[in-house]
């Protein structure tokens, strides 16, 4: 509402009484300050200062803009600190879980290059249990990716479910059908995937025959392979990819809840750790849509 400039030239009027004074310690035109102070007049409607060709005094409601001002001043600073050009600089080394590169990752890593242009983003896309094993041979500097189970390192970003995601038709039904009895068929990362674990440790609990139908290292195989048909993806329900719907059957047991993490080494730069979790923040948690699931197969 009211300009930063201009609240800065009251102040230094009031502090000094004196439009020439204040202007020689602003380092610009006397006109200038004056102007300054009446568009600040206007803007307030009511009058600041009483002068005339000899002295300069405040008005009560000057008296009162002093404090505003300087409360205002002191919150433009702080906002212009916080939001204005990063001075990180350097590297970083970043490993991120596969499972957030299509949906998720592009905003976090747009808001992080806009507040930190400075720094080049060394990016590494693996599975969870990997990117740990890199970190801890300090091959990375930072990992954003699922927990690994049982453990409680890295701070919690958010939690989430994993479910079992299949081909959707265009009316969003699942497009696979199974016998009753056949084994279910699997679409899974490789190990160390964590979702793999959880899903093969859940249907061996349950007593359900399984078949792996297709392993890939990358989401896109993953995706590409479950869109085709071959089998059932477990994966987080908040990250669902395109073409893929949640599933439900009799015989496909609840996979529990998994972690996303941030993680980074004691010796890891605080600021790039810092600057890393502002955008993640700033981006927010993946939207909890309503994935309630489909009818069975």
């Amino acid at each position: 509402m009211y300009d930063p400039t201009h609240l800065r030239s009251f102040l230094a009027v009031a502090q000094a009484l004196s439009f020439t004074r204040a202007a020689g310690r602003l380092d610009v035109g006397q006109s200038t300050v004056s102007a300054h102070v009446r568009r600040l007049e206007e803007a307030v409607g009511r009058p600041l200062l009483l002068r005339d060709t000899h002295t300069v005094e405040l008005t009560v409601d000057g008296e009162a803009m002093i404090g505003f001002a300087r409360e205002i001043l002191d919150a433009h600073d702080r906002a212009q600190r916080h939001f204005g050009a990063s001075t990180v600089r350097g590297k970083l080394r970043l490993g991120v879980s596969e499972d957030l590169i299509s949906t998720y990752l592009p905003a976090v890593l747009q808001t992080f290059r806009r507040r930190n242009p400075l720094v080049e983003v060394e990016l590494t896309v693996a599975l969870s249990g990997t990117l740990h094993q890199l970190l801890d041979a300090r091959g990375l500097d930072l990992v954003f990716a699922k927990r690994l189970t049982g453990q409680n390192r890295g701070s919690v970003i958010w939690r989430d479910r994993l479910i079992w995601l299949g081909a959707a038709e265009p009316g969003g039904q699942p497009a696979a059908r199974r016998r009753p009895g056949d084994p279910v068929p699997l679409v899974v990362y490789p190990p160390p995937s964590i979702s793999r674990a959880q899903a093969l440790a859940a249907l061996s609990a349950a007593g359900q025959p399984w078949q792996v139908a297709c392993t890939s290292g990358s989401l896109g195989g993953l995706v590409a392979a479950t869109r085709a048909g071959l089998g059932l993806l477990p994966h987080s329900a908040r990250l669902v990819p395109a073409g893929l719907t949640p599933v439900a059957a009799p015989e496909l047991p609840p996979l529990g809840e998994v972690a996303f993490i941030l993680l980074s080494r004691p010796d890891t730069e605080p600021a790039v750790r810092d600057a890393v979790s502002s955008a993640i923040a700033a981006v927010g948690p993946p939207s909890g849509d309503d994935l309630t699931e489909r009818p069975r197969l």
